[in-house]
């Protein structure tokens, strides 16, 4: 029997190599990218830049650049590859035994894994309830900290929810975390499709590190590169814990360089490509009895699709989109309290996709019904 590890690679490895897939199911940007992004790219390739280690904290004009689009000039940025290094460096930071790791439930998995993995106990506050607008509340919070916290995790806008925290809430997280000595980390990956984002730092520059990525909004996903921001201090101590000791992807930093450049004028395009669909999908969902949208309009380039009313399993959908060579995700890869509730459709993809995921839902809905037979899911 293979091992869960291997399990799981067969699975994405076999999704990978089937043709044409249709990728909604990870959040990725599959828009084609712009001109000057692509040209960088094969500059870099052209040019042999590959051939050489980069900066081991990031080319500096990209470091610039990423601190000034977050609007934090003040702070330094640590170009990681991939958001999820950044934040597995944050946790080997500040978690250890004795200490918790507090975040919403749901949110995203893998930093609760490398907090475990630190030794920390982790504390999920529930969130999927219409009751608190299923989202995190300062009350929540100050509920579930203490001495022992060493991280109040906040993916913002949450994945998969799709809610984003206003100015006045983004304060008093900070100030909880203030108050209990907690490292507030804010995973703004999804940021750059929601309107009045607040970024943490402008709330507490001493007490928070920033997380992003340049997979959702940039389309950057396998070549892998992200960042952390931090106050100057923060910065040194969260070096200290890289594993990032030879840089990241030249190529990916020169795409990530050139893509900030155009940001104004690509995301626009994004952006209204993101919204035509989740507007298709609202439309499509409506016409089969049960399914339901709990947070809409989301502000992530994804929506939570609910199918506990309509009697459908969520895994039983995702396996009748995957025969038909699309890709959606099981509630379960998020939370295991809540997971049975929904299934997550990533939107910042070409709208043939769109076009077809909705021409399918009517027949898929009544076809998962009748599914048992589920091979794994990851």
């Amino acid at each position: 029997m293979a091992s869960p590890a291997l399990t799981r690679n067969r699975y994405f490895d076999a999704l990978s190599a089937t043709p044409d897939l249709i990728w909604l199911g990870q959040n990725t940007n599959h828009i084609a990218p712009h001109p000057a992004v692509r040209a960088a790219m094969i500059r870099a390739v052209e040019e042999g830049a590959f051939n050489a280690y980069a900066p081991p904290l990031g080319f500096e004009s990209l470091r610039s650049a990423i601190t000034a689009d977050l609007g934090t000039p003040g702070a330094e940025a640590l170009v990681t590859e991939g958001g999820v290094n950044a934040l597995a460096m944050i946790c080997r930071a500040r978690c250890r035994p004795g200490t918790t790791f507090v975040t919403t439930d749901p949110t995203w998995k893998w930093p609760c894994l490398f907090a475990e993995q630190a030794g920390a106990t982790v504390i999920e506050i529930p969130i999927y309830d219409p009751a608190c607008h299923y989202r995190l509340t300062p009350e929540a919070l100050r509920a579930h900290v203490d001495e022992r916290t060493a991280i109040i995790y906040l993916v913002d806008p949450n994945n998969p929810l799709g809610i984003r925290y206003t100015r006045d809430e983004i304060e008093a997280f900070a100030a909880i975390a203030r108050d209990c000595g907690a490292l507030l980390v804010h995973d703004c990956t999804y940021r750059d499709f929601a309107e009045g984002h607040h970024p943490a730092l402008l709330a507490d520059p001493e007490n928070t590190v920033v997380s992003l990525s340049f997979s959702k909004w940039l389309g950057l996903a396998g070549l892998r590169i992200g960042a952390l921001v931090a106050s100057p201090a923060l910065f040194e101590e969260m070096a200290a814990r890289t594993t990032s000791v030879l840089g990241a992807s030249v190529i990916a930093q020169r795409a990530a360089e050139a893509g900030l450049a155009v940001k104004a004028e690509w995301m626009a395009e994004v952006r209204g490509v993101d919204r035509a669909n989740k507007a298709m999908i609202a439309e499509a969902a409506g016409r089969v009895a049960g399914l339901a949208l709990p947070v809409f309009p989301s502000h992530g380039n994804f929506l939570v699709l609910e199918t506990i009313g309509a009697g459908i399993r969520p895994e039983a959908l995702v396996e009748c989109y995957r025969r038909r060579g699309i890709m959606i995700r099981q509630g379960t890869y998020h939370t295991a309290r809540f997971g049975d509730r929904f299934v997550k459709v990533s939107t910042s993809v070409p709208t043939p996709w769109v076009e077809r995921f909705c021409a399918l839902l009517p027949s898929l809905a009544e076809e998962a019904r009748t599914l048992n037979d589920l091979p794994p899911q990851f």
